[in-house]
């Protein structure tokens, strides 16, 4: 399982982790390094990060974050399945007012070197905003985007096609996380021309 498609089909969005694995802060900042090597707009480069890999910050992280919207009846992670690190993702106003794609680009780039890396995670932004910037005394110039969960993961993801037009994620039985995805028939619109 070496080549690019393979890592594409693996690198799905986690939210159990085994809680016993921790990741190095060494392997983040390497993460953060290819992201900022990506492509930006404007070439403004105006992403900036925070990386945490500490029980007592991740704690703080973790009550900022909504889960899953489509298992409502779900919380999130139990203690032993939650990420053992996390990057935030934040755009500097002084350098662009706005950020409209450059992080969805750089996000992607670290979820994948994760998974090349043998972890796993989940891009996410349903996030108490105020609540992050007042734990971490984060700049007023310094807009949070998105969180990055990441860790060992520690559940089994199925993709499936959609059936009947529906798209949402749901758990099986046996906690089993099937995600239903469009065919390319469906999403290339050319595709036989």
């Amino acid at each position: 399982m070496n080549n690019f498609r393979d890592l594409v089909i693996r690198n799905r969005s986690t939210r159990r982790f085994d809680n016993s694995v921790s990741i190095p802060r060494e392997k983040l900042i390497e993460w953060v390094d290819l992201a900022r090597l990506t492509p930006s707009a404007k070439n403004q480069q105006s992403l900036k990060y925070m990386i945490f890999n500490q029980p007592e910050d991740n704690q703080k992280i973790f009550e900022c974050l909504s889960w899953a919207g489509y298992l409502p009846d779900w919380n999130g992670p139990e203690p032993h399945e939650q990420p053992t690190a996390y990057i935030i993702l934040l755009n500097d106003k002084n350098i662009a007012p706005t950020c409209v794609y450059d992080h969805g680009i750089a996000s992607q780039t670290i979820m994948l070197a994760a998974c090349n890396d043998g972890y796993n995670g989940c891009i996410i932004a349903a996030v108490n905003r105020p609540k992050i910037v007042k734990h971490f005394n984060i700049q007023e110039h310094l807009e949070v985007l998105l969180v990055l969960a990441l860790g060992k993961g520690r559940e089994e993801i199925f993709i499936e096609p959609v059936k009947d037009g529906q798209i949402r994620y749901y758990r099986d039985e046996r906690g089993g996380h099937h995600v239903p995805k469009r065919s390319l028939e469906e999403v290339l619109l050319n595709l036989n021309s």
